[in-house]
């Protein structure tokens, strides 16, 4: 059994988790991360909205590397019928 650092609920049980996995306390509903055995910290937010911004990230990448090989290609047709 672990504590919730939140609201300090005393019976959260940790026995089918393992370091790194999140869970929720059953008390005040935070997002837990288990930090070893019966050790849990509070999952910070604004880190779970990173990942996400992330991702988004990730993918505007990938338009813009597929906008710049689009207009390489009309470059070298404009060239091509020059």
């Amino acid at each position: 059994m672990a504590i919730c650092p939140e609201c300090e609920f005393d019976e959260i049980d940790t026995t089918e988790n393992e370091e790194g996995d999140e869970l929720s306390c059953p008390e005040c509903g935070k997002t837990l991360v288990m930090n070893g055995a019966d050790q849990l910290d509070a999952a910070d937010d604004d880190d779970l909205d990173d990942d996400d911004d992330e991702d988004e990230d990730e993918e505007d990448e990938e338009e813009d590397v597929d906008e710049t090989l689009v207009e390489d290609e009309e470059e070298v047709d404009e060239e091509e019928d020059a």
